[in-house]
């Protein structure tokens, strides 16, 4: 098993798998796109197997295929066909914006993805499209209720934005009521690119949790699972569950068991911290996978206790100016 510096198990990769989105949400790129990363600056799949291979072979135990957008990279399948055979691998799960998913989810479920992550900031069409900047909603309806069908595990995550999306909080949480969904909320952060000036939290997971009290004050806490960054809590009778996710607030890093891996190879043990090495470029050099385990195996010794001490390193040197969308949010 991987431990850290601090004592924590690592066993859970996210894979980026592209830094291209076909959304442009105002407070993750601006309009026009941000300048993508070419071909031969992302990873290959054959690169991101072999770096998944090897972290399993290490101790991960759970992989997530984010993006960007994953349903946007040609034959994206293909990948997740081959990661989902991975010896050793207890779960293979994935994040989308729904716009391109509905086709793929039989094919989801036939190689074993039981739980997909759905970015849906709005119930309102209207309110989609100004978040968004393109008119998707129907489509992100239909995976959703393609995954439901499936009887694949579904959570929307829900970006909560001062001012943008506020009166949203509660029509998603009426989505419980009668959809075995868990719908999250996540505090903003300020990963935001070139699109959108960040000017503090505006809305933490307390307030968000007083707004949702206002309608359903017999809301009860969940046990949470271990390493959730969610705090998790359910209305009696509804058939589904409510998540408040502190990503600013940072009040998990604590029990922190994941680990991120860029579009371009690029090790993030922290998701506020800068990169601590390449994988992409070590693997081109032709490493030997002993050598890329002893690598790894340091770089899990100097993990940042948490995201405020990663973010006042980072501050330091660059501060942070980039996407979600090219680290894999």
């Amino acid at each position: 098993m991987l431990i850290d510096n601090h004592g924590r198990p690592i066993t859970y990769l996210r894979l980026a798998v592209t830094d291209k989105c076909n959304l442009r949400c105002f407070y993750c790129m601006p309009e026009e796109g941000l300048d993508w990363l070419s071909r031969a600056e992302l990873m290959s799949y054959e690169e991101m197997l072999h770096v998944c291979r090897v972290m399993v072979n290490m101790g991960i135990e759970k992989i997530r295929i984010t993006g960007g957008e994953p349903f946007v990279r040609k034959d994206i399948m293909q990948l997740l066909t081959a990661i989902a055979g991975l010896d050793g691998l207890k779960e293979l799960s994935l994040t989308t914006n729904g716009v391109l998913t509905a086709p793929y989810v039989p094919e989801l479920k036939k190689i074993g993805i039981r739980s997909v992550n759905l970015s849906l900031d709005t119930l309102d069409a209207n309110r989609f499209f100004t978040i968004t900047r393109r008119d998707e909603f129907a489509n992100v309806i239909a995976a959703m209720e393609a995954m439901l069908h499936h009887d694949m595990e579904v959570k929307i995550n829900a970006v909560v934005m001062d001012g943008k999306n506020t009166q949203d909080i509660l029509p998603l949480v009426e989505l419980t009521k009668d959809l075995p969904v868990s719908v999250r909320f996540i505090e903003e952060m300020p990963f935001n690119g070139d699109g959108h000036v960040y000017d503090g939290l505006h809305w933490d997971y307390v307030r968000i949790l007083d707004e949702i009290k206002t309608k359903y004050p017999q809301i009860k806490k969940l046990d949470d699972p271990a390493n959730s960054t969610a705090y998790n809590y359910q209305i009696p009778g509804h058939k589904g569950s409510v998540g408040i996710i502190a990503a600013y607030s940072r009040t998990f890093c604590g029990t922190c068991n994941r680990i991120r891996i860029t579009p371009q190879g690029q090790l993030k043990t922290c998701l506020y911290d800068d990169g601590i090495l390449n994988v992409r470029d070590l693997l081109r050099e032709g490493i030997e996978d002993d050598r890329l385990r002893n690598i790894l195996q340091e770089a899990f010794k100097h993990r940042p206790k948490d995201g405020w001490e990663a973010e006042r390193t980072r501050a330091a040197q660059t501060g942070i100016h980039e996407s979600m969308a090219t680290i894999g949010g």
